[in-house]
């Protein structure tokens, strides 16, 4: 009970901070809600002072909140660092911004948080930590490529043009013109009103291994705009936070690759040199074969491009064809049956009945991730339709309103809010989906064999295919060839 009462004293809510501040005596310094303390500037190497607040924000954590300013020659800087321990994933968030309260949504961006802007082709690498809004980051972006620009027009003019593109995209955005005069500003800004859509819609997103970053959601975790995932670290992440000693040498990178991966003839990776269809630079292929328990092998190929960040990835079943189709229902309900992994084939078609989802074989390709995983690539995938203002986005506007309660209904699923059937109908019989009660039956699935139709088999290929009497061909063409010889 002392712990519970304790806690608010040192992580009070920002809300108390100000009524505390406005309430308290000056004269009274414990009751004051911020710490001061007088630090080095680095700038003019004077006394300056540091302050920092301790306090919590609503749907994230406690943070620790720091300003420094120095009296003699005018420096400041403030920075947020997390008060609570590393998560055991790391987080990803995505929004759209199509309006201008979009704006003001608030953003919190660990030191080791990493924020890509698409549409710009712009990637903020890790810096210092920061409690801002969107449009806060976007002006201090535009601040930052700004201080350059008059030495790159002189130096490379082709960096100041492509630059100042982004510069300008940004201003748009926010709505910032320095070359108008002050009152027409005021004015246009005035008419602005938060329902205003902004000049370019584009999309923010937050990647921070370290989990300690957030990005405000609208009323619920069920924003439209709004999306958040987590994935598992990878060993090269967890060495920059700091959680994995780092690779001194080879041997030690041996033993790493070793532990993380355990060896075995199967555990070989095949690399294949090929041309990116986007940039027509050369890339390679990589191959490796994956031994899925209770299942079959199976091929997962993935290719990168180091020049335009090309990615593709794809699986292929290691065995030979199935006589039998297979047809998989899982009754999903509750978060646990996200995290089942999942197999969805090239020729496997996926449907959700509950919400009238259809995927059509062919759709997403060959995947192998978790449950979890695969509804989230079919919900960006969708989100994209939908907010795209082009020829291929939903332009009707009852249409687009029934597509925007589809994906609400899309995202309850992806989060596992409604209880819902997945049911994947594979032909090839090269899908599969984790059974958690392996080598038992799993009673929240169902597996059923089924015999392909002949028009099935036509659309596989399958009907002119000669599989008999390959060792008959052969010899009787022996027979021939010696005859006629």
């Amino acid at each position: 009970m002392a712990q519970t009462e304790k806690h608010p004293e040192f992580f009070p809510s920002i809300a108390d901070v100000v009524h505390k501040t406005n309430a308290g005596e000056e004269e009274d310094i414990s009751a004051r809600p911020m710490e001061e303390i007088e630090s080095l500037c680095m700038q003019c190497e004077e006394q300056g002072v540091t302050r920092m607040m301790l306090t919590s924000i609503p749907f994230f954590r406690e943070v620790i909140v720091m300003s420094f300013r120095c009296e003699h020659c005018g420096h400041s800087n403030n920075e947020i660092q997390s008060a609570g321990k590393i998560r055991p994933e790391g987080a990803m968030y995505t929004v759209k911004i199509l309006n201008r309260s979009d704006l003001d949504r608030q953003l919190i961006r660990s030191e080791s948080c990493t924020i890509n802007i698409p549409e710009f082709q712009l990637v903020l690498p890790p810096s210092r930590g920061q409690l801002t809004t969107v449009e806060g980051l976007l002006r201090d972006i535009v601040a930052d490529l700004n201080v350059q620009q008059p030495l790159r027009r002189i130096q490379d003019e082709n960096a100041y043009a492509k630059i100042q593109e982004i510069i300008d995209g940004l201003k748009e955005i926010i709505a910032d013109d320095e070359e108008e005069d002050e009152g027409k500003d005021k004015l246009e800004k005035k008419d602005l009103s938060k329902e205003d859509p902004v000049a370019r819609v584009i999309t923010i997103t937050l990647d921070d291994p370290s989990g300690n970053s957030f990005l405000e959601f609208v009323d619920s975790m069920s924003d439209l705009k709004w999306n958040m995932r987590t994935y598992e670290r990878s060993l090269e992440q967890n060495r920059q936070l700091g959680l994995a000693p780092p690779a001194e040498d080879k041997e030690e990178n041996v033993v790493d690759e070793t532990e993380q991966q355990p060896g075995g003839p199967d555990e070989e990776v095949f690399e294949f040199p090929g041309i990116c269809s986007r940039c027509s630079r050369p890339l390679v292929t990589r191959m490796k074969k994956v031994s899925i328990p209770y299942f079959k092998d199976t091929l997962i190929m993935s290719t990168n491009c180091d020049d335009c960040g090309y990615r593709d990835n794809e699986i292929k079943s290691g065995a030979a064809i199935s006589e039998l189709g297979k047809k998989i229902t899982l009754k999903v309900e509750d978060r646990d049956d996200l995290s089942r992994d999942i197999l969805k084939s090239d020729t496997s078609g996926l449907s959700i009945p509950e919400i009238d989802l259809v995927l059509h074989p062919g759709t997403l390709g060959g995947r192998f991730t978790t449950l979890e995983g695969i509804l989230d690539q079919v919900y960006e995938e969708l989100t994209e339709k939908v907010f795209n203002t082009g020829d291929s986005g939903v332009a009707d506007v009852d249409d687009r309103a029934a597509f925007q309660e589809f994906l609400r209904k899309l995202k309850q699923v992806k989060n596992a809010e409604i209880p819902f059937t997945l049911i994947l109908d594979d032909p090839l019989a090269n899908s599969y989906v984790q059974n958690l009660y392996a080598p038992d039956p799993d009673p929240n699935m169902e597996v059923v064999a089924y015999e392909r139709t002949w028009q099935q088999n036509e659309d596989l290929g399958l009907n002119d295919m000669n599989v008999e009497s390959y060792s008959g061909d052969d010899t009787t063409d022996g027979d021939v060839k010696t005859q006629s010889s």
